[in-house]
């Protein structure tokens, strides 16, 4: 009756896995003595009151003290290690260490290796934790992935979170779709969902993404990265042979003046400290062009292509440049006009001296005398 019943429960896939596995294979000699443990329905089981009591479940491998308990009806799980899946009832989960998963009851798929990993897992499902106290204390939240020495170590309901790096994300308690890697890494996210944290210890802010080892770091000769709406990461690119239709600017770059430059201060959600600021809104830079203006998925202005700006005030620097050494030549021509007038009346002075100079020295012409009669 229980072989009946185990093979209700066993899917037609799991059963040619294991017909693939296991047949046909060569005739071998029985070991002897005959190794224990061995139990109907492909159950192992090892230790004391491992799978003790087991009554219709199958493929299910117990080895260590109390390893497997609780389980009756279950299907292939595998508990190795003093009360490993103590409580379980559920199907597929495997835990590998003393105390891991011991508190599992409902929770299914769910993989802990290291000495009370998933620990007070009770519901929780497709958990994965690695390492001495991962998840230790993670109750219900599922599709958690901890990697490392009390990874995500008070998470209790948080779902959708990934810590890979010893005590990553450990204060975190409900927080989910949290991505934490390295030593020590999103330290102080705790409710937050949706941060990411690379090498840092992050904030308690959702949709927050912090990476350590950049900030006050030289990088000579480097790129500045950008990133687009799609949270794609680059870097602008100039090269002639990533672009076409090149043609000059022109006049195209005076919507510059048309830009109020203004100050002001984030808000206390982004800035608590209320550090002032210097720049554009976004909103008044789209009325003057709106290709100066980075939008969000939604449409909706977001920021200021501040380097195009630059780029429009380089073009309006250089024109004037131009006209200034327009004027420069003409200030040139014009000195030199002049320069020439003041040796031409120089010229005429020095002739208008000689000619006075001649007048003085010249004896004065003789007079006639008429003598009446």
């Amino acid at each position: 009756m229980n072989r009946l019943i185990q093979l209700k429960r066993t899917t037609p896939v799991s059963i040619a896995l294991l017909l693939a596995c296991f047949g046909p294979m060569p005739l071998v000699q029985a070991v002897v003595p005959a190794p224990d443990g061995g139990y109907p329905g492909g159950n192992t089981a090892e230790g004391q009151n491992a799978l003790l009591s087991l009554t219709a479940g199958g493929f299910n491998t117990a080895v260590g003290f109390l390893a497997l308990r609780s389980d009756t009806t279950n299907s292939f799980n595998t508990a190795v290690g003093a009360g490993a899946l103590l409580a379980n009832i559920a199907d597929q989960n495997t835990a590998t260490g003393a105390g891991a998963l011991l508190s599992n009851t409902s929770g299914d798929q769910s993989t802990a290796n290291g000495a009370f990993a998933l620990f007070s897992n009770t519901t929780g499902s497709f958990n994965t934790a690695i390492g001495s106290s991962a998840l230790k204390f993670n109750t219900a939240g599922g599709l958690n992935t901890a990697i490392g020495f009390g990874a995500l170590f008070q998470n209790t309901t948080g779902v959708n979170n990934t810590g890979i790096g010893f005590s990553t994300l450990q204060a975190n308690t409900t927080g989910q779709g949290n991505i934490a890697l390295g030593h020590g890494a999103g330290g102080s996210v705790t409710t937050a969902d949706n941060v990411i944290a690379i090498g840092a210890d992050g904030a308690n802010v959702d949709n927050g993404c912090y990476i350590g080892n950049i900030f006050n770091q030289a990088s000579v000769n480097g790129i500045a990265v950008i990133v687009n709406s799609a949270n794609k990461l680059g870097t602008t690119v100039s090269s002639k042979r990533f672009k076409e239709e090149i043609k000059p600017m022109n006049n195209t770059s005076e919507v510059v003046f048309a830009l109020k430059p203004v100050t002001f201060r984030y808000t206390k959600e982004l800035d608590p400290h209320g550090t002032p600021q210097f720049g554009l809104v976004a909103e008044d830079v789209e009325k003057a062009n709106r290709n100066l203006v980075v939008h969000d998925k939604e449409g909706r202005p977001c920021s200021v292509r501040y380097d195009q700006v630059n780029a429009m005030l380089l073009n309006e620097f250089l024109k004037e440049h131009k006209k200034g050494e327009q004027q420069d030549r003409k200030m040139e021509e014009l000195e030199a006009t002049v320069g020439r007038l003041e040796s031409m009346l120089k010229e005429h002075a020095a002739q208008i001296q000689k000619v006075s100079a001649q007048i003085e020295i010249s004896p004065p012409a003789p007079r006639m005398v008429v003598s009446g009669r």
